[in-house]
């Protein structure tokens, strides 16, 4: 029955994790002047709304195996809200942000739920919340790497001057996905994104949550 439990509260954490991120783009999409991903539903809060047969389904399915113990980094994504450039007035900047709301909802969320948890500081609360934390803290970590199709490639063509972000971003559109599985893929029982991502995770849930 406790395990049962978990699962549940892990796939909650889950759902909720995934909703917050993707609706955050679409708040900040319709907020910069392009209605596409409103128009089409996804400035919503019901997790159906984002979900994706294929990226949604491995997320949960490697996340309902972390649930129960295994060690094992959850990866997958959600349905991308849609973007049409022509709508915003600084494409490139404005992308830039519309991708970087996603993952700054994902840690102001988990900031809030920590400060819950140093607030009622119990075994109950950190069995409901930790999840919670931790979800986000990792979808967020994970979705600025600078690489397409993930957040921090948007971004960081974003931030560039206009000749080398065109450059970059010809060439994320047609090596980015490559270039993740490279880096996911465990070589030796670690992946090569792990030395980076595991520590700056544990980073950051140390500073929400002391001694986790």
């Amino acid at each position: 029955m406790e395990i049962v439990i978990g699962i549940i509260v892990w796939i909650v954490a889950f759902a909720v994790a995934i909703t917050v991120h993707e609706a955050s783009h679409a708040w900040m999409a319709n907020r910069l002047g392009d209605p596409t991903a409103r128009l089409l539903g996804r400035l919503t809060l019901n997790p159906i709304k984002h979900y994706d047969p294929v990226g949604t389904t491995l997320l949960l399915a490697l996340v309902i195996m972390r649930s129960i113990g295994i060690p094992v980094i959850p990866f997958g994504w959600a349905k991308p809200v849609p973007i049409d450039p022509y709508n915003l007035q600084n494409p490139k900047k404005d992308a830039a942000l519309i991708s970087l709301a996603g993952p700054m909802s994902n840690i102001i969320l988990a900031t809030l739920i920590a400060i819950i948890l140093r607030i009622f500081p119990n075994e109950i609360v950190f069995t409901i919340t930790f999840p919670l934390i931790l979800l986000n803290v990792v979808l967020a970590i994970f979705n600025l790497i600078p690489i397409h199709p993930l957040d921090g490639g948007k971004i960081l063509v974003g931030i560039l001057p206009k000749k080398e972000a065109h450059e970059f971003d010809m060439f994320l559109t047609r090596y980015g996905m490559f270039a993740l599985l490279i880096l996911i893929f465990p070589f030796g029982g670690n992946s090569l994104i792990s030395y980076v991502f595991y520590p700056v995770v544990s980073f950051i849930l140390n500073l929400l949550v002391p001694g986790f």
